[in-house]
């Protein structure tokens, strides 16, 4: 299988805890969803949950990759749902994170 992906995903596990959904129309959704995520890119997260999270919203998000040095502070954006027994996995894209912080990715490259 050919990979299209833009950008190359790497392994994480990351526990987050949601608490607030909204969209750019200045909807908002209190939720209380557990969420672990899975894999992280440059342009992407995926994760899972139990919870049923609505396409189209975004979520701030507090990414700890393995050092207290590099976390990403970002906007998440969900774009996909693949709905597996009681799991829900989600793909989503990353909209708020500057350039400056691709140097994290590039040291994940180097792992």
């Amino acid at each position: 299988m050919i990979e299209k992906r833009r950008n190359k995903r790497y392994p994480v596990n990351i526990e987050l805890e949601l608490s607030k959904l909204f969209r750019q129309d200045y909807v908002e959704m209190d939720v209380s969803a557990p969420v672990e995520v899975t894999d992280i890119s440059k342009s992407g997260v995926g994760f899972s949950s139990t919870c049923v999270l609505p396409l189209d919203y975004y979520f701030n998000a507090r990414l700890e990759l393995g050092d207290p040095e590099k976390v990403l502070y970002c906007i998440v954006k969900i774009i996909r749902i693949c709905a597996d027994g009681e799991m829900n996995h989600y793909g989503a894209e990353i909209v708020g994170l500057a350039p400056v912080f691709d140097y994290i990715f590039d040291e994940l490259e180097n792992i």
